[in-house]
């Protein structure tokens, strides 16, 4: 088998692990309830997406401001990076069950202050609070499990969470359909996340320190309790005295690397070769747009023509349920397949369908319904700019949508949504007898028969991306660093991977704005095709090898371009070498 891993031990695990449920529930509570982290992270990232419809509704000053929505999004990623980067050490020092108390507390506060902000400014404190408890939950729910689970379940224990995260993600557009027509929408929307947090706060109080944590600190009585509840009578004294030397070894090392630094780093040939690898992988896992699908779909989806907030809700849901599927799915296959052979045919396929989202914008662009001059009930709310213009025959939707003295909407015909209409001046009443006349109001994007090409591109992006580039930069960096650097290695390539996040969610509203969604399209499947190189020439292949193998390959070469090749055992290897 390629890499030495029987993919039919990769199936009895996880029936092994779903047996806990009656062999060892309380293995389960714990990992469940550590893996609730994984779902607020998944909601509050996911929620907003909808939410931000009905601020820009209830904000005039949001509605107008591209940058302002970028912020209300990116401040939560902006959060995140902080609460990461203090995770880690807030872990040494306090223990992972406080972390994920702490985290469940800013979840919590960060709830009650969007649900009742009177003001965008406030409404970002908000996501800050929130943005902090995702950097600390989204590295200490992993660690919590891993360390808290007997060693044959904990694989299948951690990858829950990134089941629960794209359940939070498909849950929280469930939620936004659901508070469409209630009171208040998005405060509603984005004050439920306060209710899980407040339910995994209570877990986690119930529930034990984790016992690796207890031994580091001297507590080892009470390490050993939990772990008798743990495992088995005839697996707990052995577990219990590896545990003893492995953390051992770990302080002693921990020690050793105290003296690494960055030019260290760089200077190590496996190390730097690694990290090129895996930061990289993390660059361009954000950079290929997802993060803009996953924070923007509705816009996205209105942008492609569908006014409606509600309707664009409703295909939001189906792309993020196509998410979810393949979070699923890429647990089977992450070892069935190999790593880099699932990013190739992850990033061929994020190719072609940013190519056919950038085809679909463009021709729904150039195809734009033309603005007419009859009279009708609502000539009186004419778009200013429309009325003055001296060529009122070049004006289209496109053009109507970018007058700004002031904002202009458009309101579509009554017989077809693609022929002429009008070009008005966009506010609540013009918008309130443009539906009065069974006609649509458009404000972000066109009436186009080109909607459900782009529709198409979405869904196609996402089934290609979530079983690839989504979990395989995250496993790839979790082994392809030597044991003594994969802590700082490791924390290195997540914020980076946070700070990517970042700079793609601040941009993407004001590239679609400025340059338009089929370029912004384009420029995604761009660095698709140079993410596809890179995969090619530097990453390799780190399924069932062994950490020496992976730095005996890294200190050889540094291209890999074979991929495909099966491999024989890795004894055969070790001797042919």
């Amino acid at each position: 088998m390629e890499g030495g891993i029987d993919g039919s031990s990769v199936d009895s695990d996880f029936k092994e692990c779903f047996s806990l449920a009656w062999k060892n529930p309380y293995v389960l509570l714990l990992a469940l309830s550590a893996g609730l982290g994984g779902f607020l992270f998944g909601y509050d990232t996911g929620v907003i997406s909808g939410a931000l419809l009905y601020i820009r509704d209830d904000f005039k000053s949001v509605d107008k401001s591209t940058l302002l929505q970028e912020t209300i999004v990116s401040m939560a990623i902006a959060g995140a990076i902080i609460g990461a980067a203090i995770g880690g050490w807030m872990n040494d020092q306090y223990g992972r069950r406080t972390v994920i108390l702490i985290s469940d507390f800013l979840f919590f506060i960060g709830a009650v202050v969007m649900a009742t902000s009177p003001n965008p400014s406030l409404l970002i404190v908000g996501r800050v609070f929130v943005g902090l408890g995702i950097g600390m939950v989204s590295m200490t729910s992993p660690l919590y499990i891993s360390e808290a689970s007997p060693p044959k379940h904990r694989g299948a224990l951690v990858s829950t969470i990134g089941i629960l995260i794209a359940g939070g993600q498909f849950l929280s557009y469930l939620i936004n359909l659901a508070f469409t027509k209630a009171p208040g929408t998005w405060r509603w929307m984005l004050g439920v996340t306060g209710f899980p947090a407040l339910l995994q706060f209570i877990l986690i109080f119930l529930l034990p320190e984790s016992p690796r944590w207890l031994y580091r600190k001297g507590r080892s009585e009470e390490a050993e309790r939990i772990l008798r509840k743990i495992y088995s009578e005839n697996e707990v004294e052995r577990e219990i005295r590896e545990l003893k030397e492995s953390v051992e070894v770990e302080i002693k090392e921990k020690e050793a690397s105290e003296k690494i630094s960055l030019i260290m780093l760089l200077k190590t040939k496996t190390v730097r070769r690694g990290l090129y690898a895996g930061v990289g992988l993390h660059i361009y896992q954000q950079f290929v747009g997802i993060t803009t699908v996953m924070y923007y779909s509705p816009s996205i989806i209105q942008l492609a023509g569908f006014a409606s907030n509600e309707t664009a809700l409703l295909l939001s849901l189906v792309i993020v349920g196509l998410n979810a599927l393949g979070s699923i799915a890429s647990i089977y296959f992450i070892d069935k397949t190999g790593r880099k052979r699932l990013l190739i045919i992850s990033l061929f396929g994020l190719i072609i369908s940013l190519g056919l989202l950038s085809a679909a914008f463009h021709e729904a662009t150039s195809h734009s319904p033309l603005v007419s001059t009859r009279n009708t009930p609502l000539k009186g709310y004419t778009c200013p700019d429309y009325s003055f213009t001296n060529d009122s025959s070049s004006w289209d939707c496109m053009k109507c949508l970018k007058a700004s003295s002031p904002n202009c909407g458009f309101c579509a015909s009554r017989a077809n949504k693609v022929f002429s209409g009008e070009c008005l001046a966009a506010n609540d009443t013009v918008k309130d007898l443009c539906h009065n006349e069974d006609r649509q109001w458009y404000t972000k994007g066109c009436p186009s028969k080109f909607g459900w090409l782009a529709l198409i591109g979405l869904a196609l992006y996402i089934i290609f991306f979530s079983p690839g580039m989504g979990p395989v930069p995250w496993l790839v960096n979790a082994e392809i660093y030597p044991l003594r650097y994969r802590g700082v290695c490791g924390g290195i390539s997540a914020t980076t991977n946070w700070i990517s996040n970042l700079i793609v969610a601040q941009s993407f509203l004001s590239l679609t704005q400025s340059i338009g969604p089929s370029w912004t399209f384009l420029i995604f499947g761009l660095i698709s095709v140079v993410a596809l190189l890179f995969v090619l020439t530097c990453v390799p292949e780190t399924k069932g090898l062994p950490i020496e193998q992976i730095e005996q390959m890294l200190e050889k070469r540094t291209l890999h371009f074979k991929f495909w090749k099966k491999r024989t055992n890795l004894s055969d290897k070790t001797q042919g070498a």
